[in-house]
């Protein structure tokens, strides 16, 4: 009997070949995260409410790691892998993984779910490079439909500025679930000068955009999916809809 992909998956596997399109290569890091990585590296102060014990699964047998909280670790680890091999940027990575959150669930809550992380690094990349590059992923995920994409100023510790992404699609072609809605997908913006030089980035020579957004979201709107625990049921009967 043939199996059936998971829209996760199927959306993992459309997101990667979109971006490799733009030149992203891939990348990914561990679930089980230092704190370094997944907090201070990234900018995020100490008492910033985020590594309460409400949004932050820490591990008992292992002080000092969490379950990580986003894909945001994996830019570091990469940049610092490629400072290490004296690569210099540019950048650009693509991070599609599992990350958790010690919240309760319900149609659109999950403690555990996928995020799509995006980086790039040079010495001339602008908020519009960012915003090419989105409309660009849209427009081929939902199949060359008109995609607009707007930003709101917003506030992330590892950007600067910060930016709220929506999306709105319209046209024919698009789902009618989306079309003409602005819908609110991913926080992204310009990577903060502190993550680059934690890094081992040159701050004062180079810039880069990042963003992430949630694939289980973005797999609801894709296919009306209505309760995101579904996508984590193991239910046959939902997977064979696929």
């Amino acid at each position: 009997m043939k199996g059936h992909i998971h829209p996760v998956s199927s959306l993992i596997r459309e997101a990667n070949k979109i971006f490799n399109g733009m030149g992203f290569t891939f990348a990914e890091g561990p679930l089980l995260e230092d704190e370094k990585h997944n907090f201070d590296d990234l900018n995020v102060p100490k008492e910033h409410p985020a590594r309460d014990m409400q949004d932050t699964f820490f591990v008992k047998d292992e002080p000092g790691f969490v379950l990580r909280t986003h894909t945001s670790p994996v830019q570091v680890r990469y940049m610092e892998s490629q400072i290490k091999k004296k690569i210099q940027p540019p950048y650009r990575v693509i991070v599609p993984g599992k990350v958790f959150r010690n919240e309760a669930t319900d149609i659109t809550h999950e403690a555990e779910f996928f995020q799509l992380e995006g980086l790039a690094v040079g010495e001339d990349i602008t908020l519009a490079n960012l915003k090419g590059t989105l409309a660009r992923f849209f427009k081929e995920l939902f199949k060359g439909a008109n995609v607009e994409i707007r930003f709101r100023p917003s506030f992330f510790p590892f950007v600067e500025p910060g930016v709220e992404v929506d999306m709105r699609v319209v046209g024919e072609s698009a789902p009618e679930k989306l079309r003409d809605r602005w819908i609110e997908m991913m926080g992204a913006g310009m990577v903060h000068p502190n993550v680059l030089k934690n890094a081992g980035v040159d701050p004062t020579k180079y810039q880069g955009f990042a963003f992430g957004m949630g694939l289980d979201r973005l797999a609801m709107l894709r296919w009306g999916i209505d309760d995101i625990r579904l996508m984590h049921s193991a239910d046959l009967r939902f997977i064979n809809q696929f």
